[in-house]
């Protein structure tokens, strides 16, 4: 790698490369799918047409292309909250500004089961980055229409699903109430799981909060879906079935593109249900 010159406070390359994700200005499409895992990457572009890979370092690999007719990109995060900050920041910077999250996740509650796919309506901020933006009282709340796109996406796919509240943690094994190393443990790791499963969180991710709170707090769209893979609860770990994640992103982005085209048409600011009836009036 050749030496270059920049800033301290928000560096950037030569090229105008973001130093994380190192991609440049027209990169970027608004819409931004984001796993964790780099090569979720390539099979959310298996969907598209036309897709380019724009990037690869660290655990950022970036692909732009279309789904459908709409312009979209997909960024991997990187595991927990901490890289998902860093590409999110770049992301918005370089023009995304709706946001989903796909990938895996653990349910807390029994009767979810390995397969099925769980949309996020918000969550807990266990994620150890979003207090660094925000005060802890700040909710971490996904988009409404990007939930609605992602919930019309599971039933036009026939696919089981569950809309809730989940919670991001800063670590997969003591954080999700795990043993760690040699069987270390405290007792509240246990409880954690109890306490989350009486307050109906459904599951245990680790980057949903902190995309929900840095969308929040700039003004952009963010929501969440994530293929089971394992029941805590019923202590089941059956690991498939990506694919439904990710081809209810790719739908939704469709979705939110048809929606977002309606809102510029009848001249409104927010998509609501009645918003394609004819009889809708402008203001």
């Amino acid at each position: 790698m050749k030496n270059w010159k920049s800033n301290a406070s928000k560096p950037v390359m030569d090229e105008g490369l973001q130093y994380h994700i190192r991609c440049k200005e027209g990169d970027i499409e608004k819409y931004v799918l984001l796993p964790g895992d780099p090569d979720r990457v390539d099979l959310i572009a298996e969907e598209w047409r036309e897709p380019v890979k724009i990037a690869n370092y660290r655990e950022h690999r970036t692909f732009s292309g279309k789904v459908g007719d709409v312009g979209i990109s997909a960024c991997s995060t990187g595991a927990g909250g901490g890289s998902t900050a860093s590409a999110f920041e770049e992301l918005a910077t370089l023009g995304g500004d709706t946001f989903l999250r796909v990938g895996t996740t653990a349910a807390i509650q029994e009767h979810i089961s390995p397969g099925d796919v769980i949309i996020s309506s918000g969550a807990v901020r266990h994620d150890g980055t979003s207090h660094y933006y925000v005060d802890d009282r700040y909710p971490a709340s996904a988009h409404y229409e990007a939930t609605a796109a992602l919930v019309e996406a599971a039933e036009q796919l026939g696919y089981r699903y569950h809309v809730g509240v989940s919670c991001s943690t800063a670590s997969w094994y003591c954080g999700q109430g795990r043993s760690g190393f040699q069987g270390y443990e405290q007792t509240f790791f246990k409880d954690k799981v109890k306490d989350l499963k009486n307050a109906r969180v459904l599951n245990f991710e680790m980057e949903a909060a902190t995309i929900f709170t840095l969308a929040g707090l700039y003004g952009l769209r963010a929501g969440s879906v994530c293929t089971v893979v394992a029941n805590r609860i019923r202590d089941e770990f059956i690991y498939g079935g990506v694919e439904k994640s990710i081809r209810v992103a790719n739908l939704a982005v469709q979705i939110l593109a048809e929606w977002d085209q309606l809102k510029q048409g009848r001249k409104k600011d927010y998509w609501f249900p009645s918003i394609s009836d004819k009889e809708t009036t402008t203001n």
